[in-house]
């Protein structure tokens, strides 16, 4: 019985040092993480979201898009991330400081989205998003539940952002297909993801030569 009791106080101790070293820790190292002042344009980095675009990020987290797609730029030499455009720095910690959230996620299905609000040759605006959303994607599902079926007045103007949908996908005549607040929270969000703030710790360090290398 003695023994039992050491070996289990022995567990709970190592548990506790292993807790204390990775929450206590890393919070000590980057809790207290303050935004980048810029004195060139004399503004602070990152920038809180906007408000629409923080509701937007509750959306996403609300429907386990994480589970799909990444947030986060790896460095060079460890994944082929900004040759895929993905992002033209490797991520850091203070990318994320303004994040109650983070959805840095751990699988890609999809492509990661760190970067998509200033994505090249082209980045998505709120209205691809909302088809994209709609519609779905090879790999993506369709979020249509974020979305509804109208009635529309004779002769009346279509809705702001409403569906330019073709073929088999077109709304019955006299309707039109319109985003909920939550799709267009959603859409918001991820066309403020960009992450184009150089800081000082994003600039990767250089290789170290190999032996016999000058």
């Amino acid at each position: 019985m003695k023994n039992n009791v050491i070996f289990f106080l022995g567990l709970f101790t190592a548990l506790l040092i292993s807790w204390a070293g990775i929450v206590l820790g890393s919070n000590a190292q980057l809790g207290k993480l303050a935004p980048y002042y810029d004195d060139n344009d004399s503004t602070s980095y990152p920038q809180w979201l906007p408000g629409v675009a923080a509701q937007g990020q509750l959306v996403y987290r609300d429907l386990g898009c994480a589970s799909c797609h990444t947030q986060q730029v790896r460095r060079p030499g460890f994944g082929s991330d900004q040759a895929r455009g993905w992002g033209e720095r490797q991520s850091v910690a203070r990318d994320y400081i303004y994040q109650p959230a983070p959805q840095l996620g751990s699988y890609r299905i999809g492509p990661d989205l760190t970067n998509l609000g200033d994505r090249k040759p082209s980045a998505p605006d709120v209205d691809d998003l909302l088809h994209l959303l709609y519609v779905g994607a090879p790999g993506m599902p369709s979020y249509r539940f974020l979305f509804h079926t109208r009635q529309l007045g004779v002769g009346a103007q279509a809705s702001d952002h409403a569906l330019s949908l073709k073929g088999a996908l077109s709304p019955p005549a006299g309707t039109e297909v319109v985003p909920s607040r939550r799709a267009l929270e959603l859409a918001s969000y991820l066309v403020t993801l960009k992450t184009t703030y150089d800081y000082p710790e994003a600039v990767p360090l250089a290789a170290a030569p190999k032996e016999g290398e000058k």
